[in-house]
């Protein structure tokens, strides 16, 4: 007798026939072991209905999961359980949502009489998933110039929708259920019905950039019961205005996007299993669509940039190699900047930014572990392809450190300053042997494929073990060029502290000029 894969079996054969969970009335895309709710009280698909039919009387328990952790061995958590104890024929359980729980996928795992149903990551689907409905929507580019149309795609059960696009240029207020983007209207808000479309996603033609400057943005969508939503997209430039570039890591935003689309509960990320080979970069993401990396490393830097009133263009990913060459970036700007954690990375990008360094463009990278990975893009999809580094391409060449380990956090500790490059904590208060902050999280180091010239700003010491130390690092070459590489994933986020403020204001008068 052929047996689910993933049924663990303690004792002789199931007890439980016939799994499968519904909500009334089902949205598009729902199936046998996949229902969609949505829980804003409005009597409309607010309940999951999971059914089965028991071969003999048993105890069942069942636990909804959530599941977006980056390490999916580990437990997960669990937000509701419930135990019954039932006769043998068909029954029900169900499950019935706060209206604050968080849009996403979750597992509903079933043990009946010590016999566990689940889903595995990367293996077929043979417990129930139910789909949480927020308000998703998602842009199928990732950036777009003045004049560009914008379509869009929402999936939503709400009746009605405002839209309004929102130029993030400060802070965030208090996180939750809304992430109130603490920045400027581009838009005044515009009311759409939507009572047609509120069992099947819909496309939506609205957004037609301005003469916006060139930024980061988000497409806010609100519902009248409370709902919200986000969309971002980058509006770059048709011509450079700016002599700095400020790179976003739109390639590993969507890496680290643990949005499920296939239904079984776990996120559609290599990150959860080696399965998963490509990620889709038109996915909405987690979080009411907010990037799950931005917030870590990205959202201090760009306020940063705005209360000091620097003036750059924002490029996406994509961007970069909308340049036909290595001298047309070069002609265009003097300092590429990568805030945030820039670890996939095509070989088009790889050989376009590392041909600028050596026509003297100068680099940036506040953050680490950068230019790990080469990626593949085949239309919507990026596939992993290998480390640059077994393909003789180490990124400490480029960069001046690379990636030498990483513990979740678990390890963080201070930079220790070093006596190279003293102009660089000018006005710091800092000297050598001053300890600053608290970094780790995943770190870098030079190896021998860094530059002979680069110098040590500061160390971190054996900070996740012997011999796996942090360093911050600067070198320039013959050329001219001038590169910077912060060597710790979290140092951007400290722009905030005085001392390190102004020494990316120290870096910045440096590098930002020929």
């Amino acid at each position: 007798m052929i047996r689910l894969a993933l049924l663990l079996l303690l004792g002789r054969g199931p007890a439980l026939h016939d799994l499968r969970v519904e909500s009334r009335p089902p949205f598009a895309g729902d199936r046998r072991l996949l229902a969609t709710i949505s829980s804003n009280g409005d009597g409309v698909r607010d309940r999951a209905i999971v059914g089965f039919r028991l071969s003999r009387a048993a105890t069942v328990h069942l636990d909804v999961v959530r599941t977006d952790t980056l390490r999916p061995e580990r437990p997960q958590k669990t937000v509701f359980s419930v135990q019954r104890r039932m006769l043998a024929g068909a029954r029900q359980l169900v499950w019935r949502p706060a209206r604050s729980i968080e849009p996403r996928t979750y597992l509903l795992r079933l043990t009946v009489d010590g016999r566990v149903y689940t889903n595995v990551p990367g293996r077929r689907a043979v417990a129930p998933v139910v789909r949480v409905l927020g308000i998703e929507a998602e842009f199928p580019k990732r950036s777009y110039a003045p004049g560009d149309q914008a379509n869009l795609r929402i999936a939503t059960d709400a009746r009605d929708l405002r839209l309004q696009v929102i130029q993030y240029t400060s802070q965030v207020g208090p996180r939750g259920g809304d992430f109130k983007v603490a920045g400027t209207a581009m838009t005044a808000p515009v009311r759409v019905d939507w009572s047609a479309h509120r069992h099947r996603p819909a496309p939506l033609r609205f957004i037609r950039a301005g003469d916006w400057p060139s930024g980061l943005y988000f497409l806010r969508l609100s519902a009248q019961d409370g709902r919200v939503g986000y969309a971002p997209f980058v509006v770059r430039t048709r011509t450079p205005r700016a002599r700095v570039a400020l790179v976003l890591s739109t390639n590993t935003w969507q890496a680290y996007n643990f949005w499920d689309a296939d239904g079984d509960g776990w996120g559609d990320s290599w990150y959860v299993s080696g399965k998963n080979r490509s990620v889709d970069l038109t996915r909405p993401y987690l979080d009411f669509g907010v990037p799950f990396r931005f917030r870590d490393w990205d959202l201090d830097f760009i306020a940063w940039l705005n209360r000091t009133g620097k003036r750059v263009d924002f490029l996406s990913d994509d961007d970069v190699e909308r340049f036909g060459s290595a001298r047309e970036l070069a002609a265009a700007y003097d300092l590429l900047v990568f805030p945030g954690h820039a670890e996939y990375v095509t070989e088009r990008a790889y050989d376009l930014v590392a041909r600028y360094r050596d026509l003297g463009g100068n680099l940036m990278f506040l953050a680490a572990n950068n230019f790990f990975w080469k990626v593949r893009r085949d239309g919507q999809l990026l596939s992993r392809v290998r480390l640059w580094r077994s393909l003789g391409r180490p990124e400490a060449g480029l960069v001046g450190v690379q990636y030498v380990a990483s513990d979740y956090g678990a390890h963080q500790a201070g930079y220790r300053v070093g006596a190279a490059e003293p102009w660089a904590f000018a006005g710091t208060g800092l000297g050598a042997g001053s300890v600053f902050g608290r970094y780790g999280i995943e770190i870098d180091a030079r190896s021998a494929a860094s530059p002979p010239q680069t110098r040590v700003l500061a160390t971190i010491p054996d900070v996740m073990g012997p011999g796996r130390s942090a360093e911050m690092t600067y070198y320039e070459t013959p050329a001219g060029a001038k590169v910077f590489a912060a060597g710790s994933l979290n140092f951007a986020a400290s722009i905030g502290e005085p001392a390190v403020a102004r020494l990316v204001e120290n870096l910045w008068a440096r590098l930002s000029r020929p």
